[in-house]
């Protein structure tokens, strides 16, 4: 009997990886040389942080997104720890402020100019000292604002609360003592209300980052884990690490139950630490190599089998670190997916990758960005704290597209204006304008909005409309058919213009002629 393979239909199946060209790398990058096993680099739409080497202390390097090409060896940095700093993560509600943590025991929270620095920054916001050991990890909370994880050598996780106005926090506002060992990798789910950790004590855990609890405890002796992620919304786990003969493998949990694994999947026999990326709005799943030369990528499925191998990017350069474009960052008119910023140590070089799509059309394609995760934050640190839960707030990365989640009010002074009550036919053309967009039907009248807002919607949708037509919402042709079709209206359309344009120089001559006809017989005007 013939073995024939089973092939799965994925509009992920050809992704690509694209290496950003010479000109638009970042060169001359002092990279640090620890041998700590993190990312070493965070990226947010505006800024790369990358930690470097810096004598009599730690320092990073802060580089404007678009400032490409060699790096000024006399680079401002920012510096004021007083040992090597191992770790640095941007807020995710606040492009111009970032985390990072040192040797020194100590976290320190810095406020980045929009402007570009001209001389080292020292001067931290926040310092929160409260580890015995030199601290390892950071992680910012997912939906509440203001509120930072932290895991140090003296085997601790500390939640701090940023609100305070002390410039100097002594104390987290919870410690977590349950870790035999040294925290590896810390990870949220969606909403931040379980904590999943992988520590050198071979254990993966899940916790109640609020109570402290440990509510479940991964024992398997086969898979030695490093790195931990929650994957999304499946209720499922996915470690990177080591099996028993030292190869490198992959292992995917069920959340609620860590006594074996779902699946695991043997690698290779190399020895970096592999670090796992998850996209939960395509279902990918990136793994790199500390020290590999290629970046592979899977497809996940909620049904077996779960881990769905898809091709992998080669390259000629081993990375030491990697960092991620958040998805608000991506250049959606080229398809792209994921970026990753890859820190290239034996050449000082920082280079772009994207993670592409291919499609002809290069008009917005709804079918692979789903809303995504804001800039936002859903919760405040105290409703945080107090128990709540809340989704991330979201966004369309439909270019002028707003939050699909509700919004703020505007403040009382611009509700206060006087306004005159709305025709009911414009309310019935704005709501039904706005339930064509998905953005569900217009408010209802008790809701009492004011007339400017229904305006405003109206406005903005009538300039996506031409003729009629959303041009949004325009698929690309996907048959030979479908294209003739498309350049025989583009004829037609130009055809008719001709004419138009024909018709109002004729009309032009007329009126010319008339008003000369008109002087001739009227000397006086």
């Amino acid at each position: 009997m013939s073995w024939h393979p089973q092939y799965r239909s994925s509009k992920f199946r050809h992704v690509f990886g694209k290496p950003a060209s010479k000109e638009n790398c970042y060169d001359s990058v002092p990279i640090t040389h620890s041998v700590q096993d993190n990312h070493f680099c965070a990226v947010n739409p505006h800024f790369i942080a990358v930690v470097t080497e810096c004598t009599g202390g730690g320092a990073f390097l802060v580089i404007p997104v678009h400032q490409t090409g060699k790096l000024d060896p006399h680079y401002p940095k920012v510096c004021g720890h007083r040992g090597n700093v191992l770790d640095v993560k941007w807020n995710p509600f606040n492009d111009f402020e970032i985390a990072s943590c040192s040797e020194d025991a100590t976290i320190k929270l810095w406020d980045i100019p929009k402007q570009l620095l001209t001389k080292n920054l020292t001067a931290f916001r926040k310092e929160l000292v409260g580890h015995a050991r030199k601290v390892g990890l950071v992680e910012w909370h997912p939906t509440a604002a203001n509120i930072l994880f932290s895991s140090g050598y003296d085997y601790k996780v500390m939640v701090w609360n940023l609100d305070s106005k002390e410039t100097v926090i002594m104390s987290p506002v919870k410690t977590i003592n349950c870790h035999q060992d040294v925290i590896l990798s810390m990870s949220f789910n969606t909403n931040g209300s379980l904590l999943a950790t992988a520590c050198k004590d071979r254990k993966i855990r899940v916790l109640d980052p609020r109570a402290g609890t440990v509510l479940q405890e991964a024992n398997y002796k086969g898979h030695r884990a490093s790195k931990v992620l929650f994957l999304g919304n499946l209720k499922k786990l996915l470690s990177t690490g080591t099996s028993r003969w030292n190869n490198r493998q992959m292992a995917l949990w069920d959340q609620d139950d860590l006594s074996v694994p779902v699946t695991e999947v043997d690698l290779d026999g190399s020895s970096g630490v592999l670090f796992p990326f998850y996209d939960a709005d395509t279902s990918m799943l990136y793994v790199v190599g500390k020290g590999d030369r290629n970046i592979h990528y899977y497809e996940i499925s909620a049904n077996k089998p779960h881990l769905n191998y898809l091709t992998e990017y080669h390259s000629y350069n081993p990375q030491k670190g990697i960092g991620v474009m958040p998805k608000r960052g991506l250049d959606v008119s080229s398809c792209e997916i994921f970026r990753f910023y890859k820190l290239i140590t034996t050449k000082s070089l920082i280079e772009p990758v994207s993670m592409i799509v291919p499609r002809r059309s290069e008009s917005y394609q709804e079918d692979i960005y789903p809303p995504t995760a804001s800039a936002q934050p859903s919760l405040t640190a105290q409703e945080w704290l107090s128990g709540m839960n809340k989704e991330p707030i979201l966004m369309s990365l439909r270019p002028g597209a707003e939050p699909l989640s509700p919004q703020p009010l505007p403040s009382e002074r611009t509700l206060s204006m006087p306004t005159a009550p709305a025709s009911p036919h414009l309310l019935n053309q704005t709501g039904r304008l706005l339930a064509e967009d998905g953005r569900g039907p217009f408010s209802p009248p008790e809701e009492k909005a004011p007339r400017w807002a229904a305006e405003h919607r109206l406005e903005e949708k009538k300039t996506w409309l031409t003729d009629g037509f959303d041009i949004f919402e325009c698929p690309p042709p996907k048959t030979e058919n479908e294209l003739l079709q498309m350049f025989y209206r583009q004829q037609d359309e130009i055809r008719r213009l001709r004419e138009l344009v024909t018709q109002r120089e004729v009309q032009a001559k007329q009126l010319e002629l008339e008003i000369r006809n008109l002087r001739m017989s009227s000397p006086r005007l």
